[in-house]
């Protein structure tokens, strides 16, 4: 018997494909983001009809889709093109780490699998609490938490987005630009003056450029940059965007266990 739910999904961004494959109802997509990475087969398997701006409206409508799921105002123009010509769209809107355990519950019971996704989704929190229990560890035997910036893009500067600042809080570490991971839009998360980040004294430099390979030589040739603690020590390292800007289950994983992998090195011999 077929689970209820959508039969011919096209999932617009990354995080809802991989979710769907854990859940084993991968044959349920039949389009996906052409920036799809994560499962690598998915893009062997499904025909890619978007961006992540844009999308093939009518190789879309082709693929006769009972849904579409999409992701938070920067799709909304394709969205409503879609929902014109009579196709359910679900758009979601996670920006923190309870709003995509909220998304991944949602996904999972549309398409008739709220126990498996609530199960996998326990063992998420479960490791999430155990990452937290190992930092609480060290900070009882008096290891201080690095100051940690998070740079998702370099010209301009950009920082940590909402669910990647709190990943860096669980893993250990402190967010030197908290007061920006609140804002949605990276447009809201620029850092004009590199100069800012020069005075929050980063003890680590995370960068994480939006496909584009991260260049730990130039962040430490930055004009001022020589005394900061991350470049002095060569705390300096990269975590790809499809691990940690993925609003899914690559951030709440391979995500996060980079961070704490990062984190708990340098407290372990710096902090």
């Amino acid at each position: 018997m077929n689970l209820p739910g959508p039969e011919r999904i096209v999932c617009l961004t990354e995080e809802t494909t991989e979710w769907l494959y854990l859940l084993g109802q991968e044959r349920r997509i039949v389009g996906i983001s052409g920036y799809t990475v994560r499962p690598r087969r998915a893009r062997e398997e499904k025909p890619k009809v978007s961006a992540f701006l844009s999308a093939k409206i009518d190789k879309i409508l082709a693929l006769e889709p009972d849904c579409v799921f999409g992701f938070s105002d920067l799709q909304a123009d394709i969205a409503a093109a879609l929902i014109r010509a009579g196709v359910q769209v679900t758009v979601f809107n996670q920006r923190s780490v309870d709003g995509i355990f909220s998304m991944l519950f949602q996904v999972a019971a549309m398409v008739g699998c709220a126990d498996a996704g609530l199960a996998r989704i326990e063992a998420m929190r479960q490791r999430l609490d155990a990452i937290r229990a190992e930092v609480a560890a060290l900070g009882a035997l008096g290891k201080r938490r690095p100051r940690v910036f998070f740079e998702e893009w370099d010209e301009p500067h950009i920082s940590a987005i909402r669910w990647v600042s709190e990943l860096v809080g669980i893993a250990g570490g402190v967010d030197v630009f908290p007061e920006l991971a609140v804002q949605a839009m990276g447009k809201d998360r620029i850092i004009a003056d590199g100069l800012q980040i020069v005075e929050r004294a980063p003890d680590i430099v995370i960068g994480s450029w939006c496909g584009k390979k991260f260049r730990p030589d130039k962040v430490a040739a930055r004009p001022g940059w020589a005394d900061v603690p991350a470049v002095r020590h060569g705390q300096l390292f990269e975590i790809k965007s499809a691990d940690i800007l993925q609003p899914g289950p690559a951030a709440l994983s391979d995500g996060v266990e980079q961070l704490h992998h990062l984190i708990h090195h340098w407290r372990l011999h710096h902090g």
